[in-house]
């Protein structure tokens, strides 16, 4: 039997567990910059998953990819006031360039709003060349004062959307679409992460937008973490780049725009959703790996079944990787796999063959079991959703569990403790929140009292969650 993988247990100490499991999973190292990170293969693998999931969402979505500088002249941070306040503490800017010092300084993209804007006040004349949807796979760099792998790194990768529209209307419907239809589904139905959908107030809401929606999932210790945003410009940044349009009314008129992103912080959302103390558990659906088809030992006709096995698998459309390095012992490669989170290993051995079988090891509900090796094409599709509902079923049962109403801002800071609490907003408001905030506990997000998203800041009804946050 394969031996437990040395992590230190998540109720003993969560971050040292997600550091652990980083480090033994090889997921990522620290680079030699402080904040930065070296994604692994397999790390990278996980990303890429995800990347390209979402990049057919977003296409389907109507948006194309391109790709703008990653230089750009400070001078048009400045432009729009709330957005350069906003990340001014963040942002990393070049002086000097080929020896000498530049004219201009020049700022490493922190977000493109004001980039893009540039190009599309170029791109857009009139009401015909609406909606303009861009989207761009790039890295972005923001000074991380307490950074942490996935979650918070001075350099990340991501994707953000940038969208002009012709009326208000459009650009809100397009960026409350991207919140539920490409984010929320992504998210519930692929990363397995049963995420709240809200409206961020007006304290947490993007630099230089009108309204900010989120998607909050719930970790394994309870925490939140902010998965993904989408956000509604409004005409600040179409007025300080002058983004215009003429109507078919013959009028010169701004346009109104969206911009919405997800980055690399999805991964680390995907270790502290799932993961336990044996290691990660990667969600079916986006597993690079779905099965693992390992040969107990080196014998020409286990490893001959084993390859044989991949193969068949592979025709009916799963992800399968072979071991058969059979030089390594059994134990190890399996506790290997196990911290991976490959969902299914199928293992194989010399038994096994003369009974026709081969023994099935799950690793998200746990267990092994001996099965027919006829069967298996079968039955490990059917494995593999049972596993994925398993995995959102948890999120779920985990975020209800650890959701408790509340009345005071007193009881909202201790729910906060462990868990999230909710509150209605009318009794916490703004000055309620600057309150929480003192004590490390921020509003995630306002939501409705049926959980839906709320029209405004002051719908009857709205009830804020709150929480202590990565």
């Amino acid at each position: 039997m394969a031996k437990a993988p040395v992590l230190t247990p998540q109720a003993v100490d969560f971050p040292r567990w997600y550091q652990d499991l980083i480090n033994k999973a090889e997921l990522a190292d620290n680079g030699p910059v402080r904040g930065t990170m070296v994604i692994r293969p397999y790390g990278y693998s996980l990303w890429e998953r995800m990347q390209q999931d979402m990049d057919a969402r977003i296409k389907s979505a109507g948006a194309q990819n391109a790709y703008f500088p990653l230089f750009i002249p400070q001078s048009y941070l400045t432009r729009e006031a709330e957005h350069v306040e906003g990340f001014a503490p963040e942002l990393a800017v070049v002086t000097h360039g080929g020896g000498k010092e530049l004219d201009e300084p020049v700022v490493v993209r922190p977000t493109s709003e004001t980039i893009i804007n540039e190009y599309f006040s170029k791109w857009v004349q009139s009401y015909r060349d609406l909606p303009l949807l861009i989207n761009q796979w790039a890295n972005v760099v923001r000074w991380e004062m307490r950074p942490r792998i996935f979650l918070r790194t001075t350099e990340f990768l991501w994707q953000e959307g940038h969208t002009a529209h012709a009326t208000y209307e459009d650009a809100r419907d397009y960026a409350d679409m991207i919140h539920r239809e490409v984010y929320g589904d992504f998210m519930v139905n692929y990363l397995g992460i049963d995420v709240v959908l809200g409206r961020k107030t007006v304290r947490e809401r993007f630099a230089g937008a009108i309204n900010t929606l989120t998607l909050e999932g719930m970790m394994g210790d309870g925490k939140a973490l902010q998965m993904g945003t989408s956000h509604e410009l409004g005409t600040n940044f179409a007025k300080a780049f002058n983004t215009s349009y003429l109507s078919g009314e013959g009028k010169q008129e701004l346009v109104w725009q969206t911009s919405w992103g997800v980055s690399t912080r999805m991964v680390g959302g995907l270790i502290m959703s799932h993961g336990d103390d044996s290691g990660l558990r990667v969600p079916p659906r986006m597993a690079p790996v779905q099965v693992v088809v390992l040969a107990i030992k080196g014998d020409d006709t286990v490893i001959a079944k084993v390859r044989e096995i991949g193969e068949r698998l592979k025709a009916a459309g799963i992800r399968v990787q072979v071991d058969d390095r059979t030089d390594t012992p059994f134990g190890r490669r399996a506790v290997d796999w196990e911290l991976k989170g490959i969902p299914v290993r199928v293992e194989v051995g010399p038994r096994d063959l003369e009974n026709g079988t081969a023994m099935l090891a799950r690793r998200i509900p746990g267990g092994k079991e001996p099965v027919s090796i006829d069967a298996l094409d079968a039955l490990i599709p059917q494995i593999l959703e049972e596993d994925q509902a398993t995995l959102l079923r948890e999120s779920r049962e985990r975020r209800e569990s650890r959701t408790v109403d509340v009345a005071t801002i007193e009881e909202a800071a201790e729910a906060a403790a462990t868990g999230w609490g909710r509150i209605p907003w009318a009794d916490l408001g703004p000055e309620g929140e600057a309150k929480l905030a003192e004590q490390g506990v921020s509003v995630r997000c306002l939501v409705a009292e049926d959980g839906s998203v709320p029209d405004g800041y002051d719908v009857p009804g709205t009830v804020a969650i709150v929480a202590r946050a990565y």
